[in-house]
Order: C-alpha cells, then structure tokens, then sequence
C-alpha cells in the first residue's frame, strides 16, 4: 500500500503556467499508475480555480493506464465559476498521449430545502490495535470473512470495508476530499468478483485483465480522512467483459458520499500475463 507520506508528495504539482502543471506519482517500478490517485490530483488541481467551494462531483474516465515514468502533464480548463457552482476539466497525459480525463463540479454550502439519507449499516468500526490492519497509515479492514484474493471463496456482490488514513491532515477539506476519493478506487472489481468460482483479485494482470474505465464520486457531506469510513459496496451487474459497481461512504453513521464505477474484466490474452 502507498503510505500517507509518499501520497501527499503527488499533492505537490510543478506549475507550468496557464493551467499547464507536472506531477508525480506514488511509486516507481512496472505497471500502471493507481488510478484513485489520479483521481485525487484532478481534484486538487482543479480546486484551485474554485476558491470557496469544494467537490460536488467527479466524473473520470480512464482512457489509457498511466505508467509511473515520465513525469504526468496535467492541464486544468475551467469550465464555468459562479456564485454557487464551479466547473473544471482536468486532463492528465504523458508524452502527449492521453491517460484520463476528469470533469469535476463544485459547489458553494446552502441551507437544506428538503433533506434524506440512506440509513447506515449497523456495523461497528475496528478497533485501532487491531493486528490486522497493518503498519501503514492507510488502515483497512473488511467486514466478515470475506476474502477478495481468494478465488475459491465464493458469495454475494457486496462487500463492505472500513478504511482511514491515521493521521491524515484535516485543516483542508479539499485535501480531505482528494484523500477519501482516493479510498474508492479500489474494491469494486473486486466485489463482482466475489459470487464467481475461480475468480478472485490475485489473479488480476496474472490470468485476468482488469481495469477501471469510469468512476463517478459525489460528496454529499463533509469528509474526514482521518476518521473511519465505511465503504458499503454492491454489484448488480457483470457481463459481456465488464462489470458495474456502485457504493455508500458513511462517517460517524451519516451518509457522506457515494459512488459508481465501470469497469474491464476478461481474460489475460495467452502470453500477456504480468508476474
């Protein structure tokens, strides 16, 4: 997992000059860049313009994986900037080629005119000694005995998780809002996974090409990053080579987000297998 540390360093952009920047990724060596922090460096990138105002909506779409050299050319066009509302496309290349396009929608506080929410889950969070949760900063635990690695554990298309970034800053709701849109990239592949015999997440770029082609996050309240959330995630469709994910993020039992992924599931051609 990518530590907190070496995640806030791709949060640091060289500008370029009107709307041109350069950024860096989280880890070297073969592969494709994590596609959440794309998502996140879009995010922020696009802030800047919207001063005020913070992420309604992020719409990515993943046209090419991004590999982790040559440095990422990042080029922001603002769209629409109002008194309530705020537009901006963020485009993320390398060597002129096009890796990812995101269109990101701000928006200025109001007061409620109608007001609901999904009810949380009745799940507790995991307690912070826990073994299980590793050594890193990036903490995450699954509910039950789910198994995403393994392909012989078979059940249904939901898995929720609870994830947090321990001591992540959060003295800047944009940075938050970048490091939680971080935390939904990841498990919806592998939650169309789960009902599927001899499929599972360790066998992505080994015997199965995966990927995610779109994902769409919306904020609905403010975030913490470093405080428990948790990811409720459901698929109710796979087929044809590609599955749809969608997803809950709740804190301290209220509806904070939610989100919508597309993604790419079918064979390793023969001989295209990454060990």
């Amino acid at each position: 997992m990518t530590s907190l540390s070496a995640l806030l360093k791709t949060f640091e952009f060289e500008s370029l000059g009107d709307g041109h920047y350069r950024g860096v990724n989280a880890t070297e060596g073969p592969g494709v860049v994590f596609g959440g922090q794309l998502i996140a460096q879009s995010i922020l990138l696009a802030g800047r313009d919207h001063p005020g105002k913070l992420v309604k909506t992020v719409h990515t779409i993943f046209a090419r994986g991004a590999a982790f050299e040559p440095a990422l050319e990042i080029d922001v066009e603002v769209m629409q900037s109002g008194r309530a509302f705020g537009s901006s496309t963020v485009t993320i290349s390398q060597e002129g080629k096009l890796r990812t396009r995101s269109m990101v929608l701000f928006t200025a506080d109001e007061d409620d005119t109608i007001r609901h929410e999904t009810s949380a889950p009745t799940l507790v969070a995991p307690d912070s000694g826990d073994p299980s949760l590793g050594t890193g900063d990036w903490e995450v635990a699954f509910v039950g005995d789910v198994d995403i690695n393994d392909p012989a554990f078979v059940g249904p298309a939901e898995l929720d998780v609870w994830t947090r970034f321990a001591g992540a800053p959060d003295d800047d709701p944009l940075v938050a809002q970048a490091l939680v849109a971080y935390t939904t990239d990841p498990f919806l592949i592998a939650t169309s996974m789960l009902p599927h015999e001899g499929v599972g997440q360790s066998l992505a770029h080994v015997t199965l090409s995966t990927g995610v082609i779109s994902h769409t996050l919306t904020f609905h309240e403010r975030v913490h990053a470093d405080r428990w959330l948790l990811l409720s995630h459901e698929s109710p469709y796979a087929g044809h080579g590609r599955s749809y994910g969608r997803a809950d993020v709740f804190q301290d039992g209220q509806l904070v987000a939610s989100f919508v992924q597309d993604a790419m599931i079918r064979t390793m051609p023969e001989g295209h297998a990454v060990m």
